[in-house]
């Protein structure tokens, strides 16, 4: 039986988290640099407490006017502080209620900017070791961040995207470029059935990309996520997917 994660993003302020939560095996939580605050964490905690998901980190570039998906350029030494300082904001909060993380997942540009850039991916990697080695790091597949990740020591899940469209080269196409973003769920599910069953991916050139799917992402701040949340779900468990969390063994 194939297997895979379900991973979205929560406690971004989009108001969905309630609705997304009981169809997700894991979620990567805002930590307040493009979105959120402690309050929300808390929340976001509570909600993956309450329905048996994995909890993850969510560090971003600290820019919430463009929450997060403008690139900055900052040397190493900064990444690592700011990624270091999110995630233990986090887990400060999942110890105050009991809980602990379970991975890290850079966001937005950050998380793109690490999948080309192999000394972004590097800093990345070394605070998420320096923060918890046991801790997984969630990377685009098979891209700088994934192999810094394994570089490091640490456990990695490789990450595909149910909405997100892809060029030639394996990476996740522009956003503000045509068909960067899928937006009807039948084009959607074609995508993940693609990576389930043949474990490729049709860039936007017609080209097949070999692609690794340990984790599926869809992404909280679309105005249908938890529509697409259901109904991904159910689709998956249909076609005899199991979904569960990476590294939980289930």
């Amino acid at each position: 039986m194939p297997s895979l994660d379900f991973n979205c993003d929560l406690g971004e302020g989009c108001g969905q988290d309630a609705a997304i939560a009981p169809h997700i095996s894991s979620a990567s939580i805002a930590c307040g640099a493009h979105a959120g605050d402690a309050s929300t964490m808390r929340e976001a905690v509570a909600l993956c407490l309450a329905h048996g998901v994995a909890i993850g980190a969510h560090p971003s570039f600290e820019d919430r006017e463009h929450f997060g998906r403008r690139e900055l350029v900052l040397p190493a030494t900064q990444i690592h502080a700011l990624v270091a300082r999110q995630v233990a904001s986090l887990a400060s909060i999942c110890a105050e209620a009991g809980a602990r993380l379970h991975h890290v997942k850079p966001h937005g540009a950050l998380y793109n900017l690490a999948a080309r850039d192999r000394g972004v991916a590097g800093a990345i990697a070394d605070a998420v070791r320096g923060s918890d080695p046991t801790l997984m790091l969630y990377g685009l597949a098979n891209s700088e961040l994934t192999a810094a990740g394994e570089a490091a020591g640490l456990r990695v899940a490789h990450e595909a995207f149910a909405e997100r469209a892809y060029d030639a080269d394996g990476r996740l196409a522009p956003r503000g470029t045509p068909g960067a973003v899928i937006e009807g769920f039948d084009d959607a599910l074609a995508q993940v059935r693609d990576f389930v069953r043949d474990g490729i991916v049709f860039a936007r050139d017609g080209s097949r990309v070999p692609i690794r799917a340990d984790t599926l992402c869809l992404h909280g701040d679309r105005a249908d996520a938890a529509e697409f949340a259901r109904g991904l779900r159910a689709a998956l468990e249909a076609e005899g997917v199991s979904v569960h969390v990476p590294g939980n063994g289930a």
